[in-house]
């Protein structure tokens, strides 16, 4: 079964960031995962828009952008000049009056439109953005900080997307306190990725490359 495993780069060691990106492109790892938060629209600050770039730069794999900033119209383009074809952008319904405007403008930019679903947002409150956007990025903990414990709610709003992926052809993603249990139970139900970050990726004093071999290898 295939699933894809994505890098949650604010856990990374920053000061071996091209060591970092070079040892997770080969060790296995599908795409790099870039979170942008604004200290408004979430209670922390994390990467830079240099950061971004950097990584972009660094590797051909793709980069699945999560902005957690307030009001992403109008910041929408200096992200969009500055990644390829063929990487994800996020962005989070509330920050944003007209949130559809922002997806048509990731669309005609060339990148793949998604949006980020925080706990307490239910699936109906996003069921027409779920025509627009190619990938869903399911929240089980509240958004800006790592290390958070799962909230066990978020299994039901999970199954309720997965009832309506193949109508409205969506993907669906896993981010926070991501756990081998987790990919075990959601990946055979038809969870498409999966956001590593302390939980199972970073700190631990292994290759990336043995970690990610053996989540490849659980059994589903």
């Amino acid at each position: 079964m295939n699933f894809e495993l994505c890098a949650s780069m604010m856990c990374a060691d920053f000061g071996n960031l091209e060591k970092e990106v070079k040892d997770l492109d080969e060790g296995g790892i599908d795409s790099f995962h870039i979170d942008i938060m604004d200290g408004r629209y979430v209670p922390n600050y994390a990467m830079s828009l240099t950061d971004m770039k950097y990584i972009r730069s660094a590797t051909t794999k793709p980069l699945d952008v999560h902005l957690m900033i307030e009001h992403p119209n109008s910041h929408i383009d200096i992200f969009t000049r500055n990644l390829s074809a063929g990487d994800t952008i996020y962005i989070h319904p509330e920050a944003e009056y007209n949130p559809s405007t922002a997806l048509q403008y990731i669309i005609n930019a060339g990148m793949i439109p998604g949006i980020a679903i925080n706990p307490g947002t239910s699936v109906e409150t996003i069921m027409e953005m779920l025509r627009i956007v190619q990938k869903v990025l399911v929240m089980s903990v509240n958004p800006g900080n790592a290390g958070q414990m799962y909230l066990p709610y978020v299994g039901k709003k999970i199954t309720k997307l997965l009832s309506l992926k193949d109508e409205m052809e969506f993907d669906i993603y896993w981010d926070g306190a991501c756990s081998a249990e987790k990919i075990q139970e959601y990946a055979p139900k038809g969870v498409n990725g999966f956001v590593l970050g302390t939980t199972l990726l970073f700190g631990k004093e292994r290759p990336y490359g043995e970690i990610i071999k053996d989540i490849r290898e659980l059994k589903l």
